[in-house]
């Protein structure tokens, strides 16, 4: 739940900062640019908000790591609900407000996810998982989409050391292979989940795990 906290108030802070230009510059997710991704952000903060509101009983039926689904194919930008995202951050039309409102929306997030109980119990997507697994399967999504935000912005600040870390980690179990551990955190999850093609030297070191990639998260 620290990493989450940490990871979170991260790639606020990075939104925070962005001048207004970047908000039209492309993200690192197909289709999307950056208005659109952080419209997304203030999404997924509803998400964990509504979430940590639901409680469920029984025993989970997934954890930090089980919660991500294994897809096909890279998402294209074509899918309803991400064309919808795209026209709700349009209308913002400002910059500014779209900053206000993550910001409003995302330290609600923040507070619930600080003041929950780890070993509550809540639904989600018709499965049940802990608090703590589901704030830590978020550790993923932050991160990723912290470089995606920065995909095409030198010099904007990166995900901290500890998200990068604990993201490698679970995409490591998912995938049921380490990276080699020549691979900085950062770039096993580049090209572990698609985001960037490996060099032939990567390739080469990746060996059979190659045949596993990309790892389409959902």
């Amino acid at each position: 739940m620290p990493v989450f906290s940490l990871c979170w108030s991260a790639l606020r802070a990075t939104v925070a900062e962005l001048p207004d230009d970047a908000f039209a510059q492309p993200s690192g997710c197909t289709g999307w640019l950056v208005r659109d991704l952080v419209c997304h952000l203030v999404i997924d903060a509803q998400d964990v908000l509504i979430t940590l509101v639901t409680p469920a009983t029984g025993e989970p039926t997934r954890d930090a790591v089980t919660y991500w689904e294994v897809g096909a194919t890279p998402p294209d930008g074509a899918d309803p609900l991400d064309a919808l995202t795209v026209r709700l951050a349009a209308a913002y039309q400002e910059p500014g407000l779209l900053k206000f409102h993550l910001d409003d929306v995302g330290s609600a997030a923040g507070r619930a996810a600080e003041l929950a109980d780890p070993d509550l119990r809540v639904g989600t997507r018709g499965e049940v998982l802990t608090v703590g697994d589901y704030l830590s399967a978020y550790v993923m999504e932050w991160t990723l989409h912290h470089l995606d935000l920065i995909a095409h912005l030198p010099g904007a600040t990166e995900p901290p050391a500890a998200g990068l870390a604990r993201s490698r980690e679970m995409l490591e179990q998912i995938a049921g292979a380490r990276f080699p551990a020549t691979f900085p955190d950062k770039d096993a999850l580049l090209i572990g989940t698609g985001r960037r093609a490996p060099t032939e030297a990567e390739r080469a070191r990746l060996g059979s795990l190659t045949m596993k990639l990309p790892i389409i998260l959902a």
